[in-house]
């Protein structure tokens, strides 16, 4: 693998593939809900450390980005426009806040309409009367609400109950007009996949994989996801196989690469002689 990769450097070094703007856009998008989940967990930390009073009134929180910064938010359970905390972080947030604001109580109008969004989204994973979201033991939803551009839509991330396994796959992509009414909805992947932190011997990968069937490319909750665990695993890169490309996603750097398959396989097959 690490001859394949070395070839894979050099082969980027002297060719450039235009795939658009596509790729670019994913990376963004991933970083931007990693972003938002991070602040999401950091939040929930300070939140429960600093205000356990008000654990009781939580009706659900979300996180959004506002001038170079990222806000989480814990509103009310009885009146969801009720804000209990706002807490901002750095545009990559870290463990501390930037500041904390309990003083102003009000949900704005773009808080209001994120807060709906997770809302109406948990309805639907809640009540699932078609089916249509896959539930496996030992995980739970994570609705990620996003306004952007006249854009609403909700990321919906599978998140594991046990250490030392990621989980990509079982996510979906929820579609609001700007009446907050749902428009479409659709499955990311089309299954669940489980990638241990160690194998059964307890080793350690530097390189982890999966095939995709419905997209052309890495999505953007792979990106947040691998960004979420990165700090917890030693992979170096992640890879991606689809029908006509292959997405390389380096961990340390926080890049997307795109080749086509068979540049690909061309590759692969020089490393092994």
């Amino acid at each position: 693998m690490k001859s394949i990769i070395a070839l894979i450097l050099i082969f980027f070094s002297f060719t450039f593939y235009s795939f658009g703007q596509e790729p670019a856009q994913i990376l963004n998008e991933g970083k931007k809900l990693y972003h938002l989940e991070k602040a999401s967990w950091y939040g929930t930390d300070y939140f429960l450390e600093k205000f356990p009073h008000k654990k009781n009134d939580i009706g659900g929180y979300v996180s959004y980005e506002l001038d170079n910064q990222v806000v989480n938010i814990f509103f009310d359970k009885v009146d969801n426009n009720r804000i209990l905390v706002r807490i901002y972080f750095a545009a990559s947030p870290g463990k501390m806040p930037v500041s904390v604001d309990t003083v102003n109580n009000t949900a704005s109008l773009l808080e209001t309409e994120l807060i709906s969004m997770r809302l109406d989204a948990l309805n639907r994973i809640v009540s699932n009367s078609d089916g249509f979201f896959s539930v496996y033991e030992n995980t739970s939803f994570n609705p990620i609400p996003i306004i952007s551009k006249n854009e609403r839509k909700v990321y919906v991330l599978t998140a594991p109950h046990a250490n030392g396994v990621v989980l990509l796959g079982n996510d979906y992509l929820l579609t609001y007009d700007q009446k907050i009414k749902l428009k479409k909805k659709k499955k990311i992947h089309n299954s669940l996949i489980e990638l241990p932190f160690k194998d059964e011997h307890g080793n350690e990968a530097i390189t982890t994989i999966h095939s995709h069937v419905n997209s052309k490319y890495m999505d953007p909750t792979d990106i947040c996801t691998l960004l979420l665990y990165k700090d917890y695993v030693k992979w170096k890169q992640h890879y991606v196989m689809g029908k006509k490309y292959v997405s390389i996603f380096d961990m340390e750097k926080e890049t997307l690469a795109v080749l086509t398959l068979k540049a690909w396989k061309k590759i692969s097959r020089q490393g092994k002689n």
